[in-house]
């Protein structure tokens, strides 16, 4: 057997089946590109699904975590350490907000959320205990916790992990009068993606995401926008919020925050919201761990300049006229997407979205399915017009065969 075979059937042997990655075993890699085991090169077209968007190996994100691993990396939060104050104020100046609670993974940052809407919802605005209600939107991916699968309506995530977790109202997404509807006085937040990725970049109706922040503000309701993949430049924004000009009452980060070199997430608010906590009610030994927290403090600095989401959206524009041309070639349904981020929905006859994707493989180009003939574009922000129109190629070829 070849030497990706042999990882291969090492990992299957001694690992859970709870993925199925393309058959590719990733040795190094550097920017947009990364190098299998057998020294074969592959453009990557879903930087980690956006945890990756400053490309692989960026050297100061690289030179930053190097610079704090020589001096502390973990104290846990039974004590303070030098870069944990200066990241949450960078942080929430940066968000517009006022507190932080940092946490390492999305699904974390999400249960966070959760709890913090429930404690806001007793605490605040006095819903009787134990009735707090969140309403979120149908065909959401916010994690794979306990809780987070009880509102969602994928069977493969939420089949088999029952007895779920109460407090859910599930409506259509992008429907404001189911959503309208399912609030009551005992509706403490409302919970959305203003883009769905794992649903196959699905982006709202236009006026939907300002007639969600008009209703929560009318009826003393949080928004809490989940921009774990969304946000940090992918749409071409900062936030994907802003291309409505809507400012939710709780940010949900992650992802593209660790800078691809570790896992940090964050919860983003108002010291309204966020002041509810108390010591010992909710925590982690590793949320804002110096070396977290230094990797973190260097993207935020890299995306201040406004550069990244300035090449997402010049580069996203290039994308979607490019992807929009293929539309009308008989080979693809539908293209959906903002900024270096696009859901490509492929004629089935095609073959399916796994399909799709091992062809691509063959030709150099890692990209990811979902939802049978669907497949997810998302290149590090910092990838060559060459590089993506080189990408795009191998896509028009699979499709004309």
């Amino acid at each position: 057997m070849s030497r990706t075979q042999d990882a291969i059937a090492a990992a299957e042997a001694h690992s859970a089946h709870n993925y199925h990655p393309l058959p590719v075993v990733v040795a190094t890699a550097e920017g947009a590109w990364m190098t299998d085991v057998e020294g074969r090169r592959y453009l990557d077209m879903l930087a980690g699904y956006s945890a990756l968007n400053f490309g692989h190996g960026n050297r100061r994100l690289i030179e930053a975590a190097k610079a704090q691993l020589e001096r502390v990396t973990l104290t846990s939060r039974a004590f303070h350490h030098d870069r944990f104050a200066e990241f949450c104020a960078r942080l929430a100046e940066f968000c517009g907000m006022e507190m932080v609670l940092p946490m390492n993974t999305g699904a974390e940052a999400v249960e966070t959320a959760v709890k913090t809407a429930r404690k806001w919802g007793y605490r605040v605005k006095g819903v009787p205990d134990g009735t707090a209600k969140i309403v979120v939107a149908a065909n959401n991916f916010h994690g794979r916790t306990t809780t987070i699968v009880s509102f969602s309506t994928d069977p493969e995530a939420r089949a088999d992990y029952g007895p779920y977790t109460p407090g859910f109202e599930i409506v259509p997404y992008g429907d404001l009068t189911a959503l309208a509807d399912a609030v009551t006085d005992n509706t403490v937040a409302v919970l959305l993606e203003p883009i769905q990725g794992e649903a196959g970049v699905l982006v709202p109706p236009p006026g939907y995401l300002p007639a969600v922040r008009r209703l929560t503000r009318e009826r003393d309701v949080l928004f809490i926008a989940d921009e774990i993949q969304s946000g940090l430049g992918r749409t071409g924004k900062t936030f994907a919020c802003e291309h409505e000009g809507v400012v939710p009452d709780m940010y949900v980060l992650g992802k593209a925050l660790g800078g691809g070199v570790v896992p940090v997430s964050a919860v983003v608010s108002s010291e309204a919201v966020l002041g509810v906590h108390r010591p010992g009610e909710h925590g982690s030994t590793f949320g804002g761990n110096p070396l977290a927290c230094a990797v973190a403090l260097e993207v935020l600095a890299m995306l201040r300049t406004g550069e990244f989401q300035q090449r997402a959206a010049e580069l996203g524009d290039h994308l979607h006229h490019e992807l929009g041309l293929m539309a009308g070639g008989g080979a693809v349904e539908a293209v959906r997407g903002r900024g270096l981020w696009a859901g490509v929905d492929i004629v089935p006859s095609k073959g399916t979205g796994r399909e799709i994707s091992e062809k691509l493989m063959d030709r150099g180009v890692l990209v990811k399915d979902t939802h049978g003939s669907t497949i997810r574009i998302a290149p590090p922000l910092v990838i060559s017009k060459e590089d993506l129109d080189w990408g795009l190629d191998q896509l028009r070829e699979v499709l004309a065969v």
